[in-house]
Formats: structure tokens, C-alpha cells, sequence
């Protein structure tokens, strides 16, 4: 495989007064590539779903709710890493925007079962669709073989986390 130049991210920065700013080891630290990496995503995310107002997190919980119906908010907390606390205004989002609902539990009327609504599940089609174009662009610029290796090594990451 040939050895691609990799561009330096001082190459582009510049400090108020016009000089290059030098990142030094930075470059090399694979935190702070990830880091960089995910905030490029999450600014080309928004930017792909801002005509249906949603967030990567909000994308997740409305995925994680559809693919199973009646999961409580607990469960939803601890398969995407929400602490409960943050997990609460987020879902009284969704349901104020009418896309999740709250049901209760017989057994247990401390829980909730939450259900995507109609919208919801409208909602989350066109999400979808709008994902598979943003997913798209990563593929143009990885390639299919390079997406693949990303992923494998980005779940490598999480596993040892």
C-alpha cells in the first residue's frame, strides 16, 4: 500500500495575527485524531439532519427504541452510555416533538416502556434514508475496503474500553 502524505493540520491553522500555528506531537496521538475525526462527523451529521432538527444522540435513542419496542430508559442509558440524569431531558424532547412516548410498566410503575409514535417512526425512516447519504460520503473518501478496516478497528478501540 503506498504511503499517502498526510496533511498537516498547521498547514490550514492560523492565530488571529496570521501566523501558522505549530500542533506539535498532537498530530501523532491517536486520542486526539479520534477526537477530531468525531467532531468533523458530528458537524457533517448535523449538517445532513438539520432539516428534521435531530441529533446523533436523538438518531440513536429513536434506532435503539424502534429496534425494541417496550425497552426501558434504563436499558436505553447503558447500551449508549447516557447517564440517566442527561438521559431524561432528551426523552422529554422527543416526546414533546411527539416522535417517543412513555408507557407504563404494570409490573413495575417505577419504569417506563418507550414506544416511537407514528411520527416517530416516520421520522426515523427519513432519518435513515438521510443516514445512508451521509454514510455514503464516508465511503467515497475511505473507499468500501477502507470504511470496513475503520470500523473493525474503531470497534477494537471500544472493546478494550
Amino acid at each position: 500500500m503506498p504511503k499517502v502524505k498526510r496533511k498537516e493540520p498547521n498547514e490550514d491553522a492560523e492565530a488571529s495575527s496570521g501566523r501558522q500555528v505549530n500542533f506539535g506531537p498532537l498530530t501523532d496521538y491517536l486520542g486526539y485524531a479520534l477526537r477530531r475525526a468525531q467532531m468533523s462527523a458530528v458537524a457533517e451529521f448535523l449538517e445532513a439532519f438539520k432539516e428534521i432538527d435531530l441529533r446523533p444522540t436523538q438518531f440513536a435513542v429513536l434506532t435503539i427504541i424502534s429496534e425494541n419496542p417496550g425497552v426501558r430508559q434504563t436499558e436505553v442509558c447503558d447500551a449508549l452510555g447516557i447517564q440517566k440524569a442527561n438521559f431524561v431531558p432528551l426523552l422529554n424532547e422527543l416526546e414533546r416533538r411527539g416522535l417517543a412516548l412513555r408507557k407504563s410498566v404494570a409490573a413495575d410503575r417505577r419504569s417506563s416502556a418507550l414506544h416511537l409514535t407514528p411520527l416517530g417512526n416516520v421520522t426515523l425512516q427519513r432519518a435513515r434514508t438521510i443516514h445512508e447519504a451521509y454514510e455514503q460520503r464516508f465511503v467515497t473518501r475511505l473507499g468500501r475496503r477502507g470504511r470496513d478496516q475503520l470500523l473493525a478497528l474503531l470497534n477494537k478501540v471500544m472493546e478494550a474500553g
